[in-house]
This record gives C-alpha cells, structure tokens and sequence, in this order.
C-alpha cells in the first residue's frame, strides 16, 4: 500500500504526530494507517487517539425529547455555508422530530418515515434541489429512559456536536453537565467495564511493545514490569472512560465520583461530531506535506 498525502492527513489527525513521523509510519507499515498509528504509539511519538476519526464534512446535528424517548441525527451538507441556510436547519430539526416519532430500526426504514407530507427521502430530495448542494441523512440514534432516569441534552456549536446523556437518579441539570463534558472531552465509554476485552489486549501488545523501547524499564523484574504495565494499560483506557475522566467542572473530581456524591449514576451517553470519520478535502495540506517532507 503506497504512502499517499491523504493517508498521512489521516494518521496525522488521528494521532497527533508530525508530518515526517507519520510518514515514517507509513512507509514502515507498507502504508496501513492503523498499524502505522500502534507503531508510533509503540515507539513512544504518539497517544491514543480518543476516536480515530477526522471532523471533515460539513451538516448540523440536531436533538429532539419527549418524555422517555430522546433522538439524535446528523445530516450533511457539501458546504458551511449551506449549513448555516435557514432551511437546511429546519430540516435537520424535522429530520429528528420525524425519527423520534416514527422510532425507525434502521436509516432505510428512516428514510420512508413521514415528515408532513412527505417522506424523509423526499424531503432531503427537494431539498437538495432547492438548497442546490447535495444533502444527506448520514445516521441516528434513538435513546430510552426509564421513570427515575434524566436526559441531558447539549448542543455545541451551533450543532457541530450534539450530546445526550442519561442518568440514574438525576436531574436535567446534572445531566446537561454530562453531555456538555462528554462534548469537551470525547470519552468513548462510560467506565472501564465497558471496554471489550479485544480492546484491552491490543492495548496491553502497545503497552508491551513501548516497554521494549524504553531504557528506563530496561533490566526490571519480570514482576515489577508487569505491575508497571497494567498501569500504564489501565491508565491509557481510562483517559477513554467517562466516569474516569476529570469533570471540566470540578477538575479535582472524577466524573464517577463527582455524580456519584449527586446520587446519581451515568447509564449512557451518545456524541455526534458532524463529518466523524469522513473525507474532505484541505487544500492546503499538500502544500504543507510537501514542505516538510523535502
């Protein structure tokens, strides 16, 4: 597989390495962009990326409530501009309210859902004729709670992220606090429990593979080294977990303990980045790449 600029733009967004090592990366990894990123975690040049995704294409995302029932879509636009159009937010917000009515298992079904009198399909149709750019329904999400459980909802951005929580024995606000964390800092599971165990043991290869290139745990007992990396694995997966980060609002706290002195338990969240994971274009980045690869 050759190295190409696009590859490099995308390990380079994943794990925050330069340029010229996410170059290398590629070039000792035949081009695959995620054996490239375990390679400079292993060679100790990089982290691991929260979500290995890139924010590229342009939309809004959108939340609707009502009662124990909550939705969140995204839905995308070829430009900013159009994302910004009066029309393109009202239909993102239709968009949603249609989902939570309808409860669709699937974005097909979605798709036939009505919205007036229309379908959701033909709605993103007019409107991609209307608007003049394409539109497209990328995905959903519908959550459910329980009579002692509270939704908090938060927007970011004007829609570029779009967060719901729930919680155990909670109010909306503490809630809403929740998403807005989860918004800021991007944690991909609730608690340590929830990570699979495929997770984990790729983990522990990283961790035992940077342990090989580090002089400072060269010559430790077999016991003590295996201690010292279960650390390191424990800490590394808990930067992902929810309840094991720092709450941006009382740093002094973990989020888990922090609702936990509420009463309250975190039960799930769900964040939409809009164009997580897509392609777009940068037209600059050749140019930088370029530049600091001669």
């Amino acid at each position: 597989m050759a190295v190409t600029m696009e590859s490099i733009k995308a390990l380079r967004a994943s794990t925050g390495a330069g340029i010229v090592d996410c170059r290398n990366a590629l070039a000792a990894c035949d081009g695959d962009v995620d054996k490239a990123a375990d390679w400079l975690r292993e060679k100790g040049i990089a982290k691991a990326a929260k979500k290995a995704s890139r924010i590229a294409a342009e939309g809004l995302t959108a939340i609707v409530k009502e009662g124990n029932f909550a939705a969140v879509v995204e839905v995308n636009s070829e430009t900013d501009f159009v994302a910004k159009n009066e029309k393109f937010q009202k239909l993102v917000k239709d968009i949603a309210a249609a989902v939570l009515a309808a409860k669709p298992a699937s974005l097909e079904e979605a798709m036939g859902a009505k919205m007036g009198g229309e379908t959701i399909q033909e709605a993103i149709t007019n409107a991609t004729f209307t608007i003049g750019e394409k539109i497209s329904f990328r995905r959903f999400e519908l959550l459910e709670k329980k009579d002692d459980e509270a939704f908090g909802a938060y927007i970011h951005m004007g829609g570029k992220i779009a967060v719901v929580s729930i919680l155990k024995g909670s109010d909306e606000e503490l809630a809403r606090d929740i998403a807005m964390h989860v918004a800021a800092l991007s944690p991909t599971y609730v608690a340590i429990e929830d990570v699979p165990a495929e997770v984990v043991e790729h983990e522990h290869h990283i961790q035992m593979e940077a342990a090989k290139n580090d002089p400072k745990l060269a010559g430790k007992p077999e016991q003590a080294l295996v201690k010292i990396l279960e650390g390191k694995v424990r800490k590394s997966l808990s930067e992902l977990c929810l309840v094991e980060q720092e709450f941006v609002k009382d740093p002094s706290k973990k989020v888990g303990v922090y609702v936990k002195e509420k009463g309250s338990e975190v039960v799930r969240f769900v964040r939409y980045a809009v164009g997580e994971g897509m392609q777009h274009r940068e037209d600059d980045f050749a140019a930088e790449v370029m530049s600091q690869i001669k």
